[in-house]
C-alpha cells in the first residue's frame, strides 16, 4: 500500500465539499438537492463510479464547475468519492440537504480553503484516509477576535 497526498483545486470565490457515497445515482441526486435547495447556485457534481465500467459521473449547471468537479474526481481517483464545486453559496446553505441523499455516507469536508486528500492506493484502487483543510492554527483566540467572528457572523448575515 502507498500513502499520496492529491491536492484539490478549484477556482476563487468557489467552494468545495468532499464526500463519499455508494450508488450510480449518486450525481443525479446531488445535483437535484442542490438545484432545490439553494436555486440561485452554481455548481458542478463528479462521482466516481467504483464497479462496472468505473466512470466518473458528472452533473451540474456550470460548464466550468462541471469540468473542475470532474478533474478534482479523476485526480484524487478513489471509488465512491463525490466532489461538488460551489459558487454564489456557502455549503452551509446547502450540506444538510446533501447529507439527506440516501447514497451519502459521509462528508470528508466542505470548504473555500485549500485541501489535499490523503489517499491510500492498493493494487486494487484508491481510498480517502482524511484530508487536510486550510491551515494548522496559528493561536487561541482574543477577546477581539472574538467579537470581530461575531461581526462578521453578522455582517454575512448568519446572525442577527
Amino acid at each position: 500500500m502507498e500513502i499520496k497526498q492529491v491536492p484539490l483545486t478549484f477556482s476563487e470565490g468557489s467552494n468545495i465539499i468532499l464526500g463519499q457515497s455508494h450508488f450510480i445515482k449518486t450525481a443525479e441526486d446531488i445535483y437535484e438537492a442542490l438545484v432545490t435547495g439553494c436555486p440561485h447556485a452554481k455548481f458542478g457534481v463528479a462521482f466516481c463510479e467504483a464497479s462496472g465500467p468505473c466512470l466518473i459521473r458528472v452533473e451540474g449547471n456550470d460548464p466550468e464547475l462541471k469540468k473542475s468537479a470532474a478533474e478534482n474526481a479523476l485526480s484524487l481517483g478513489a471509488g465512491h468519492t463525490f466532489v461538488v464545486i460551489l459558487r454564489d453559496a456557502f455549503p452551509i446553505n446547502i450540506l444538510n440537504a446533501v447529507k439527506a441523499c440516501q447514497e451519502v455516507c459521509q462528508i470528508f469536508c466542505a470548504t473555500a480553503n485549500p485541501v489535499e486528500v490523503i489517499v491510500a492506493e492498493t493494487g486494487q484502487g484508491r481510498g480517502v484516509l482524511g484530508v487536510v483543510d486550510g491551515f494548522a492554527p496559528k493561536g487561541v483566540e482574543t477577546q477581539a477576535d472574538a467579537r470581530a467572528r461575531a461581526d462578521f457572523l453578522r455582517k454575512i448575515g448568519y446572525k442577527r
